[in-house]
């Protein structure tokens, strides 16, 4: 199996920093793309891609995010790292990151973390 963990979330004030990371364990033959995703409070609200890094490192950042955030991982400890800085209200949501990866002796697939709680408010 492959968990995927989430940490760094809590209460932030507005034009604050916050520093997420997501670690992938278990038995993980090779991973591909990460992704951080978000959903914000409330009926009707839809998840939103934040943003998605490659093996390679190449990424790609959600329009409300991009400038703010840097995304980055660590392919040797199967960790991804998200920096927010100039935090807003509208980027309270939950946080979840999302792993691609290669079971040994499995197959592909995507694999979720449970979340971590941003709060942006004064």
């Amino acid at each position: 199996q492959v968990h995927v963990v989430e940490s760094g979330g809590g209460l932030v004030q507005p034009g604050k920093s916050l520093r997420l990371s997501c670690a992938a364990s278990g038995s993980i033959e090779a991973m591909s793309a990460m992704e951080w995703y978000r959903q914000a409070p409330g009926p009707g609200n839809l998840r939103e891609l934040v943003a998605g890094i490659t093996r390679g490192g190449g990424t790609n950042y959600g329009a409300s995010v991009k400038g703010r955030f840097t995304i980055s991982r660590d392919n040797a400890k199967n960790t991804m790292m998200l920096q927010m800085n100039s935090l807003q209200p509208e980027d309270t949501a939950v946080y979840c990151c999302k792993a691609e990866a290669e079971e040994v002796g499995g197959a592909w697939g995507d694999y979720w973390g449970q979340g971590t709680q941003v709060t942006v408010s004064s």
